[in-house]
């Protein structure tokens, strides 16, 4: 289980500076032939499930940082907390306050352990990194290649991920 979250996530990271910068096609309504009637409109695509998303009331995400790299995750994880305080997109702004990260003292191996809490978790929402981030980029920055360098360097600043979805059953001890 832990090597497909661990898969996974690594594609869903590489996958995410694409996904940034692909342009929606466009494409052009065509006239039926006389007589005939134009096609019923197509429904909308449901909305993708989300690559990390949680289906109880909180969650967790342990990542493992490359030691060397663990300033390179802070700096993403602090642009993100910005950038989802100031997102325009009421759903990702709705995420602002529920995103808590801790650093372990003790080490993973020969990596440094990341604690992301998130409290309260709300279903069919992103929390993949690199996703929100994007979704508090202007179009401009998207543009920027200065930006898919900025995705390479945090993507390759984690070593692995692992999600727990958590349910309180009591507190206050």
């Amino acid at each position: 289980m832990r090597s497909f979250v661990t898969s996974t996530f690594a594609l869903a990271l590489a996958l995410a500076p694409a996904a940034a910068i692909a342009q929606t096609p466009t494409t052009t309504a065509q006239q039926p032939p006389a007589g005939q009637q134009p096609p019923a409109a197509a429904q909308p695509a449901a909305p993708a499930a989300p690559k990390v998303g949680f289906t109880a009331p909180a969650g967790l995400l342990l990542v493992q940082v490359k030691a060397d790299q663990t300033t390179v995750f802070e700096e993403m994880m602090g642009k993100i907390q910005t950038g989802v305080s100031a997102a325009a997109d009421p759903a990702v702004k709705a995420q602002a306050g529920s995103w808590h990260y801790f650093k372990a003292s003790e080490p993973a191996g020969s990596n440094v352990m990341y604690i992301v809490l998130i409290n309260p978790a709300k279903a069919d929402t992103e929390y993949q990194f690199l996703e929100v981030l994007n979704k508090t980029l202007t179009d401009e920055q998207k543009r920027d290649p200065a930006t898919q360098e900025m995705y390479k360097k945090y993507a390759g600043a984690i070593a692995t991920m692992n999600k727990l979805n958590i349910t309180p059953v009591g507190g206050g001890l």
